[in-house]
């Protein structure tokens, strides 16, 4: 198989992707054309049917793995494919694992060290909770083992949601070391359950995208949902300490504009939204750098307003 990030300027390719998003749209002469994103399991590339109602081109849809031929071009700096034939490809044509951006560490490895710090929370009703999800819920944990932390942006692949969680969970950890004014139980409770919302938010691979819910709530809002639900079940919970790992849940984007109905309160908070918005930030780098291999300056990037390149050395 040619995988997207194998790809390069000049080539003229047949292969199968799947069609993770098509939109119609006209060229300034008013004529039809697709604008496809294609995707396998190191990325995605844009594509271009010109001529959508040509005989090359057969009916397909959002979702389909098509098999695609065209010329790979570089437009503004970015690699596109302009597609000259197009087929829906038949299952047996396919692997759909090729085709899903996978953690790459591993995904067992991985839980069974989130369940070693589970195991380091002393108070009774914040294990209980932990247990809840992360040890009794059969369902949960095969959802949250394979979902992504987000649509794109960071750990938009396979067990990202895992990884990004565990990754909080050690700053948390650190944290907790450095800063004796931090209570280690509810912050690791806190950074282990801060994006269980996701698991509704968005949907499975290969779709990985908003889901109904997650467009109407939103994960903070979801997951502090799901908080509810877990302690209504834990007899005498004190309504003091569920109102702490609510809130920051609530509060872990840190500021309104970013999504937290609350900006942090408590110490455990404030230390939750800064380990969050590290391991996002630095994971988003990771890929930026992954994605584009070279030391020249890359451009303006929103998410941290400034240009960006990798150190010389």
């Amino acid at each position: 198989m040619k995988y997207i990030n194998t790809l390069r300027e000049g080539e003229t390719i047949r292969e199968i992707y799947l069609c993770k998003g098509k939109r119609t749209a006209e060229t300034r002469n008013g004529k039809p054309y697709d604008n496809l994103i294609l995707q396998d399991k190191t990325g995605t590339l844009d594509g271009k049917v010109w001529s959508p109602n040509s005989n090359g081109i057969a009916d397909y849809d959002e979702k389909d793995f098509v098999d695609v031929y065209g010329e790979v071009i570089s437009y503004n700096g970015n690699l596109q494919l302009n597609i000259k034939q197009l087929r829906v490809a038949s299952e047996e044509e396919y692997n759909p694992a090729d085709y899903m951006p996978t953690s790459e560490k591993s995904v067992d490895g991985m839980y069974q060290e989130l369940l070693s710090y589970i195991a380091q929370v002393k108070n009774q009703y914040l294990q209980q909770v932990l247990q809840y999800y992360f040890v009794k819920n059969e369902a949960f944990i095969k959802a949250f083992k394979g979902h992504s932390a987000a649509k794109s942006v960071h750990h938009g692949f396979a067990g990202g949601l895992l990884e990004h969680t565990l990754s909080v969970v050690k700053f948390c950890e650190y944290l907790a070391g450095a800063y004796p004014i931090l209570n280690k139980d509810l912050l690791y409770t806190a950074a282990i359950c801060h994006d269980i919302g996701k698991t509704k938010e968005l949907s499975d691979f290969p779709e990985n995208d908003y889901t109904d819910e997650g467009q109407l709530l939103g994960h903070i809002v979801i997951g502090t949902e799901m908080m509810s639900e877990a302690i209504r079940q834990i007899p005498d919970f004190p309504v003091k300490l569920a109102n702490e790992l609510k809130h920051c849940i609530l509060a872990h984007h840190g500021e309104l504009e970013f999504g937290s109905p609350k900006k942090p309160a408590l110490a455990e908070a404030v230390a939750l939204n800064m380990a969050d918005n590290t391991d996002a930030k630095m994971q988003t780098l990771t890929e930026i750098f992954k994605e584009k291999d070279t030391n020249d300056w890359l451009g303006f990037n929103r998410l941290f307003d400034s240009n960006l390149r990798k150190t010389s050395i």
